[in-house]
């Protein structure tokens, strides 16, 4: 519980600073590295180690994709809320951080397919009589990540629920705005609502929302189409040889099922059915 504490406090700080870097990948090229955004706060997908740098899921991730790929890539973590606008503005090649391919960012980004899903979940504090349904939340305030598609939900049913939202610039916030009674229920990705109830005794994994699975994507910037689709080839390979499940059970601790994304290869480059996404059929060519 203390080093989950202490891991909170220096996300709070990363957050805040957005100047952490890790480079991970082919460390030794002699190429230009790739310079790629992540939410450093969001464990267990991205969250600091004790000597400053980013650890998690996505990490490990991109350390293959880049070994694989034969380039070094800088991963500086920041707010997730800016992270999408510094990708638009050039000051990063893409985002490492695990980004919930919607509609509408589709149509403005370039998005590989995902390397596992997403389920939008509530976690609530310990005693708190569960979330059955919607109806359950009604009234009630809920705590976010801002600038994500959980502060888009809370956003879109405001109205309908009678809800408040509390947005805070880092995940850590968010629960902990649960914890202090400030918010009913914190929404966020099914796999960090289940990662945090697992290090806080007070925290429980609870509701979640029906029809609310997404890709988790790579996004890049309109008209990168060779860079996205050499990226996909690889995260193809790696789900065919089954180091995307590793990683996931490392991380999330259980295996993935036969239709998780982690081991999931679909045709095509990008998401299907939405904008960017290329239908035409490849092969793939995994060494």
């Amino acid at each position: 519980m203390r080093r989950f504490m202490l891991a909170i406090a220096l996300a709070a700080g990363l957050g805040a600073t957005a100047q952490a870097q890790t480079v991970v990948g082919a460390v030794n090229s002699t190429l230009p590295p790739w310079r790629c955004g992540v939410d450093g706060t969001f464990a267990p997908h991205a969250f600091p180690t004790m000597d400053g740098k980013t650890q998690g899921f996505q990490v490990d991730l991109f350390d293959e994709i880049g070994k694989r790929m034969g380039r070094r890539i800088e991963i500086t973590s920041a707010s997730f809320s800016g992270l999408i606008p510094a990708l638009n503005a050039g000051r990063y090649d893409f985002l490492c951080a695990p980004t919930t391919v919607t509609p509408e960012r589709a149509a403005s980004l370039l998005f590989t397919e995902g390397a596992l899903y997403t389920e939008l979940q509530f976690g609530i504090r310990r005693g708190t009589p569960p979330i059955r349904s919607e109806e359950d939340l009604r009234g009630k305030t809920i705590s976010v990540n801002k600038g994500t598609p959980y502060e888009a939900w809370v956003n879109n049913n405001r109205e309908r629920l009678n809800l408040t939202l509390l947005a805070f610039d880092t995940q850590p916030d968010a629960v902990q705005a649960v914890l202090q009674g400030r918010a009913y229920a914190n929404l966020s990705g099914n796999t960090v609502i289940k990662y945090s109830a697992a290090r806080t005794p007070q925290y429980i994994a609870d509701f979640a929302l029906p029809g609310t699975r997404f890709h988790w994507g790579t996004p890049f910037r309109q008209g990168e189409t060779a860079a996205r689709d050499a990226m996909e080839r690889v995260l193809e390979c790696m789900k065919r040889d089954g180091t995307v499940a590793r990683l996931s059970e490392k991380w999330f601790g259980q295996a993935p099922k036969p239709d998780d994304g982690e081991v999931t290869i679909f045709p095509g480059f990008g998401v299907p059915g939405l904008p960017g996404y290329d239908p035409t059929p490849h092969q793939l060519q995994c060494s």
